[in-house]
C-alpha cells in the first residue's frame, strides 16, 4: 500500500517548485497556459480530461500527478465509480506496475473527500 500522502506531496511540490516558477517565469507562464487551455471544457469537458489525465500520470508512475488530479477530479465532483472505472483501464493497459499506483490514487481519492 502507498505510503504517500498526496495532499502534503503537492503542497510540497508547490513550494519547492516556487524559485524556480520565479527563475524561469517565462517558461512557467508558457506551461500554465498550455495547461489552461488542454484542461477547459471543449468536445470533452474538463472532468473528462482531469481523468485522463491522471491516467496517464497512473501509467507514467507519477505520484505528483496523482494528487494534483486526484485534487482536480474532486473539485470536479467526479463520482467513485467513474474513477474506478478509469483505473481498471490503466491496469488493463499498465498491468501490475499500474496497480500498485492505483493503491495510490485511492488513498489520495479517501484522503480528499470533502469533509
Amino acid at each position: 500500500m502507498s505510503t504517500f500522502d498526496h495532499v502534503t506531496l503537492i503542497q510540497n511540490i508547490n513550494q519547492n517548485l516556487a524559485p524556480f516558477r520565479k527563475s524561469q517565469s517565462e517558461a512557467m507562464l508558457g506551461f500554465g497556459q498550455l495547461a489552461r487551455a488542454s484542461m477547459a471544457d471543449g468536445t470533452l469537458n474538463a472532468k473528462t480530461k482531469e481523468l485522463i489525465a491522471l491516467a496517464i500520470g497512473v501509467t507514467q508512475h507519477c505520484s505528483g500527478c496523482i494528487g494534483f488530479h486526484v485534487k482536480a477530479l474532486r473539485k470536479l465532483q467526479c463520482t467513485r465509480a467513474e474513477l474506478e472505472e478509469m483505473l481498471s483501464v490503466c491496469v488493463y493497459m499498465g498491468g501490475g506496475p499500474a496497480l500498485m499506483y492505483v493503491a495510490e490514487v485511492l488513498k489520495a481519492w479517501d484522503a480528499m473527500a470533502p469533509e
